[in-house]
C-alpha cells in the first residue's frame, strides 16, 4: 500500500520512522511483553517514557529549569478556558486577535471569567480579513493585566507571528503555539506560558502540552476543578488522573526524531525551504493562485490559497486526490485550498504538490 502525501491541518502526518517504530513496539515495548497502551501509568516502564519525553522536549526547546512541563488532555481548546481559570482571578487580561483561533480563545475567556475579572481585546485584524498583524504601537495594553494572550500561528488564515514581533514585557505572555511549535527555535523565557495541541507537530491527538513558569502556578480560583488546576497537575507530574499514555509515548518518539534531524535549527531550515518553494509557486502563477497574507507574516506551516477561478476548485481537489495529494481543501471559513506542511512533510512532498500546481495552471490558465 502506497502512502499518500498528507497535507492535513490536523490531525496531521507523523514522521514515517516514528510510525514504523510504533508498529514494531506495538505488541512488545522493549521486552516488557506488552505495548504502551496496556501499561500502568504508575509503572516504571511508563514513568521512564514520560520522563524521557520531557527531557527531550526540554533539550529541543531549551526550556529553563524555572518552567514546568505538563502533559494534559482536552486539546488547546480546553486551554481557552483553563488559562483564565488559572491566571485570571481578578483584574483583566489582554488578547490579540489575528485569526479564528485567537478569536475563539478571547470569546471563551470572556465566557468563563467571573466577579471582578475582565477580558479585553488589545488589538484585532478581523476588519482587514486576518491577513496580517497589527502595528505593535497601536495595541491597547493594560500594564496591570494578569497576562497577554496571542496565537503565534493561525492555522486557518495562515498568519504567523515572527520571532522579532514586539511583545509586552511588563506582563506574562501566554502563547497558543499549537500549529507551529517545534518548527523553529523559540525563546521560551519570553513567555509565561506556552500551550499546544499535539496533532500538528508533536504527535497524535489526545495530549496537550503546557509549559508554564513556576511563579504563575498557584493562582487558580477556589472553584477550579483539581484536574484543571495547573499547580495540582504539576505537583502530580501530570498524573493526577490517567494521562493519555499512548499519545505521550508517540510524542516522545517524535521528540527523539527531531533531535536526530539536528534539532530545531535544522528543522527550521527545512521548513523555510518548503515554504519558500510553495509560496514562490503561488506568487509566480500570474494570479492563477493567490495568498492574501502579508509576506512578512506568512505561515511556514499552513499555506492557504485560492484559485482565481473558484469554478476550478472541484477539479483541483479531484485531480490532487487522484495524484496522491490529500487534504488540500481549505477551511470552510476561508474557502479555497490549504496546504499544511508541518515538520513531518518532506521537501519531496512539497515538490510533488508544486509540480502538480504548475501543471494544473498551465492546463487551465
Amino acid at each position: 500500500m502506497a502512502r499518500i502525501w498528507n497535507f492535513s491541518a490536523g490531525p496531521a502526518a507523523l514522521p514515517q520512522p516514528v510510525l514504523e517504530q510504533v508498529r514494531d513496539e506495538l505488541l512488545d515495548w522493549h521486552g516488557a511483553g506488552m505495548g504502551v497502551m496496556e501499561m500502568s501509568h504508575r509503572g516504571k516502564e511508563f514513568t521512564g517514557i514520560v520522563q524521557q519525553a520531557e527531557a527531550d522536549l526540554r533539550a529541543l526547546l531549551g526550556v529553563p529549569e524555572s518552567y514546568r512541563v505538563l502533559f494534559l488532555q482536552g486539546g488547546a481548546t480546553q486551554q481557552f478556558a483553563q488559562i483564565p481559570m488559572n491566571l485570571l482571578t481578578g483584574g483583566s487580561a489582554d488578547y490579540l486577535v489575528t485569526g479564528s483561533w485567537s478569536k475563539k480563545a478571547l470569546k471563551e475567556a470572556q465566557r468563563v471569567v467571573a466577579g471582578t475579572a475582565s477580558v479585553r481585546c488589545a488589538g484585532s485584524t478581523e476588519a482587514d480579513g486576518f491577513v496580517g498583524l497589527p502595528d505593535p504601537q497601536a495595541l491597547a495594553f493594560d500594564p496591570r493585566a494578569a497576562y497577554f494572550h496571542l496565537c503565534t500561528n493561525e492555522t486557518i488564515h495562515g498568519v504567523e507571528v515572527p520571532p522579532d514581533y514586539p511583545l509586552p514585557s511588563a506582563v506574562p505572555v501566554v502563547a497558543d503555539m499549537s500549529s507551529h511549535i517545534l518548527s523553529r527555535p523559540v525563546d521560551v523565557s519570553r513567555y509565561g506560558l506556552i500551550y499546544a495541541g499535539a496533532q500538528k507537530n508533536i504527535g497524535p491527538s489526545g495530549v496537550t502540552l503546557v509549559i508554564v513558569r513556576e511563579d504563575l502556578l498557584g493562582r487558580a480560583g477556589p472553584t477550579t476543578p483539581s484536574v484543571m488546576d495547573f499547580s495540582v497537575m504539576a505537583e502530580n507530574g501530570s498524573m493526577l488522573n490517567t494521562p493519555p499514555t499512548f499519545a505521550i509515548y508517540v510524542a516522545g518518539l517524535v521528540f527523539q526524531w527531531l533531535r536526530a534531524q539536528g534539532g530545531l535549527p535544522a528543522i527550521e531550515r527545512a521548513n523555510a525551504e518548503k515554504a519558500a518553494l510553495l509560496y514562490a509557486c503561488i506568487d509566480g502563477s500570474g494570479g492563477f493562485y493567490r495568498n492574501p497574507v502579508a509576506p512578512a507574516c506568512r505561515s511556514r506551516m499552513n499555506v492557504p490559497f485560492t484559485l482565481a477561478d473558484s469554478g476550478l476548485d472541484a477539479a483541483f481537489l479531484s485531480e490532487t486526490k487522484a495524484a496522491g495529494l490529500a487534504s488540500l481543501k481549505g477551511h470552510k471559513s476561508f474557502g479555497g485550498m490549504r496546504a499544511s506542511i508541518y515538520n513531518a512533510m518532506p521537501l519531496a512532498g512539497v515538490r510533488v504538490l508544486v509540480d502538480f500546481m504548475n501543471d494544473f495552471a498551465r492546463r487551465h490558465g
